[in-house]
């Protein structure tokens, strides 16, 4: 007789299409019922079936989701972002003091556990599943394609928190085996790589290439291969690659589990990865037009400021210049919730628009885009004004011809009307600090800076008024300023307006309009794919089989490929491309590549996980926060901008930061389970 398995089974009737609307309707105890079914009932019935595929998805929630605010996703908090609710919880993660025994222990212990409860269901489904008749054979091949995704995509989260994991058997668990016969060491870094990249192409043969909208959370053959590229892009960085300084991160029979040998190979299996999926089609960066007039009085809307003229990038339309775009409102638009997932053309995979209030019950605290939001909004929009950007992260955006800004030889005082002329490329209000005039297209879709205004045009009561479109100021004494016995002021005085609408607000009637979760978008592949040929010596080269065997690549350090990569991503931004004595120097190149990673995926938990791969942390992560004198009020205005520590908050970064401890209930159920370097094991 067939083993007996439990599983939890939905009192309505579930659809085969699924959008994330609430991860609560499949896990909350109260919306279930609990039946013993045999695997032949469960994998023979077309829903069963997809309830069981549907617990897999809801893995990806509280602890696993990738952008967020602090409560679940604290790797969205890098040398560019500070958060101050908990205040303490910050300056305890900023120290490295997370895990068993530390102030910060009680937060991120369920991605591990949620992690592999997931790949078991996947795996499970993945040997069954071929014999259900209540599926067509196009229907069978998505589900178990979407299972193999979803399973690979789980070590995938795993790795970069927590590096080399163990793979479990593709079999399946016999849950009936002995405890030690169920425990099982890491796998080395590159054979969780292979075995993620292989399971990643073989679910693109599997999976469609397109879904319609009622289907936009599940992945597609462009989303396997692009988390692929992702993959193998790890797996050739310094991090991974040949990193004798990470010798000890062994398994308990002394197997080294980071490569100790440099392989640029590497490099080019991961720029032939990204090359797949922009040869597939699939994806292009989003665009706005080109918006030569504007209603008058509409603050949210501003005709677009054209980039100051290049020769080359001015007379061209996109993407071989910016003529007919708005570099402004293309990349504010892909975040802010103006355009949906189906309409947007560059995201990859997302976990779409999640309802927070159906998870809160389970979840104990909201974890979608919107609750970030909610975070940034300042307090007299009736937000919580609690993360702020760091000056670091503020200084970093360049001016509008491209070159870097220097707080030396910046603009000084104040914009006013008298002053317009010289920052033609800004629409600065009246009193806005001068440093902050001229800066790049990306700096006014991302920054809150002291005097923004915010729109709030969703406010609807009868004093409305109040909050749309007016500056926001953070001086002392100003209802969005520095507050005693308050959590609820930005510790860097600089905000945030990545994500946020100019529809949202949280009183007078106002509302936020919904959310993508930018998981993974084409963007990245694009820049990934430029990073990985700069990485290979000139002279060299080398041939890699596309994911399908149709073709093959010759992978060098090819300039105008790495134009291919880069350019687009620069043109959409309004900024010029890097002159050819850039691309000709592996170090040059390298360097631009991390600043323009630093500005384009601002808040989309990149950072974190770059600083790392790159083992570059330590001196950014372990520098300290500066950000703008929060104590100054208005009349000492001069003052706020000049930089000063953040108050209370002491960074550091030692070796142990570049992975997160293994849990410690984990390390006394896996006997065979070892520590990453630096954090205690418990034995």
């Amino acid at each position: 007789m067939k083993r007996k398995i439990y599983i939890l089974l939905a009192v309505s009737v579930m659809t085969f299409g699924l959008f994330f609307t609430s991860c609560s309707d499949y896990l909350n105890v109260e919306k279930h019922f609990v039946d013993t079914q045999s695997e032949d009932k469960i994998f023979t019935n077309r829903t069963y079936t997809m309830q069981w595929l549907a617990y897999c998805y809801c893995r990806l929630m509280g602890d696993n989701i990738e952008v967020g605010h602090s409560r679940f996703c604290p790797q969205n908090f890098a040398d560019d972002q500070v958060f101050s609710e908990t205040y303490g919880r910050y300056k305890a993660y900023k120290l490295g003091e997370i895990g068993y025994g530390y102030s910060y222990s009680g937060y991120y212990q369920n991605s591990w556990k949620w992690a592999y409860a997931a790949i078991y269901q996947a795996t499970v489904l993945i040997n069954r599943v071929d014999g259900n008749t209540d599926l067509t054979a196009e229907e069978v091949s998505d589900v178990k394609g979407q299972a193999r995704f979803l399973r690979a995509y789980f070590y995938w989260l795993m790795m970069r928190r927590y590096g080399p994991v163990p793979i479990m058997p593709t079999e399946g668990v016999d849950y009936g085996k002995s405890y030690e016969e169920l425990s099982y060491p890491r796998n080395t870094y590159d054979e969780c790589v292979e075995f993620i990249a292989e399971e990643m192409k073989q679910a693109a043969k599997e999976l469609p290439e397109k879904r319609n909208n009622l289907n936009m959370a599940r992945p597609t053959r462009g989303a396997a291969l692009a988390v692929r590229a992702k993959v193998y892009l790890y797996g050739a960085s310094p991090l991974f690659n040949g990193n004798t300084e990470m010798s000890d991160f062994q398994d308990k029979t002394g197997r080294v589990l980071i490569s100790q040998e440099y392989s640029e190979e590497k490099w080019a299996k991961a720029a032939a990865a990204a090359r797949d999926v922009i040869e597939g089609g699939w994806y292009q960066l989003f665009t706005r037009k080109f918006r030569d007039s504007e209603v008058a009085g509409d603050y949210a809307n501003p005709k677009t400021i054209k980039p100051p003229y290049h020769p080359v990038y001015s007379e061209k339309n996109f993407p071989e210049g910016w003529k007919d775009i708005d570099p402004f409102e293309s990349y504010r638009s892909t975040f802010s919730g103006e355009v949906n997932y189906y309409n947007n053309p560059e995201i990859i995979f997302s976990r779409v628009t999640n309802r927070a209030e159906g998870d809160h019950d389970y979840l104990v605290d909201y974890c979608d885009v919107i609750d970030l939001v909610k975070h940034q909004i300042p307090n007299s929009a009736g937000g919580y004004n609690m993360h702020s950007m760091t000056m670091k992260q503020c200084d970093a955006y360049d001016m509008a011809d491209g070159k870097p800004f220097d707080r030396e030889t910046c603009l000084s005082g104040f914009a006013s009307a008298g002053n317009k002329k010289d920052r033609p490329y800004d629409n600065l209000e009246d009193g806005v600090w001068m440093g902050y005039a001229n800066r790049e297209p990306r700096f006014y879709a991302s920054v809150g800076y002291n005097g923004a205004r915010w729109n709030c045009t969703s406010a609807s009561d009868n004093s409305a008024s109040d909050v749309i479109n007016k500056q926001v100021w953070y001086y002392r004494g100003k209802p969005d300023g520095r507050a005693n016995n308050s959590e609820r002021w930005l510790a860097t005085g600089i905000g945030i307006k990545k994500y946020v609408h100019s529809n949202d607000c949280m009183n007078h009637g106002g509302n936020i309009l919904a959310k993508l979760e930018p998981a993974l978008r084409y963007a990245d592949i694009l820049i990934s794919y430029a990073e990985a040929l700069n990485e290979i010596k000139g002279g060299n080269s080398y041939e890699i089989e596309s994911w399908d065997e149709s073709t093959t690549y010759t992978i060098s350090r090819d300039i105008n490929e790495m134009h291919r990569g880069i350019k687009p991503v620069r043109m959409r931004a309004g900024v010029p491309d890097f002159t050819d004595d850039i691309y000709g120097s592996r170090d040059l190149l390298f360097d631009r590549i991390v600043h323009e990673r630093q500005i384009e995926f601002f808040a989309e938990s990149q950072r974190y996980y770059d600083l790392r791969r790159w083992k570059i942390a330590p001196e950014h992560e372990g520098a300290q926060i500066y950000g703008c004198n929060v104590m100054m009020d208005e009349a000492n205005k001069e003052a706020f901008y000049v930089p000063v520590r953040v108050a209370g908050v002491q960074t550091a970064f030692s070796r142990k930061q570049y992975f997160w401890p293994m849990n410690y209930d984990e390390l006394q159920r896996n006997k065979n389970m070892t520590q990453a370097p630096g954090w205690q094991d418990y034995d």
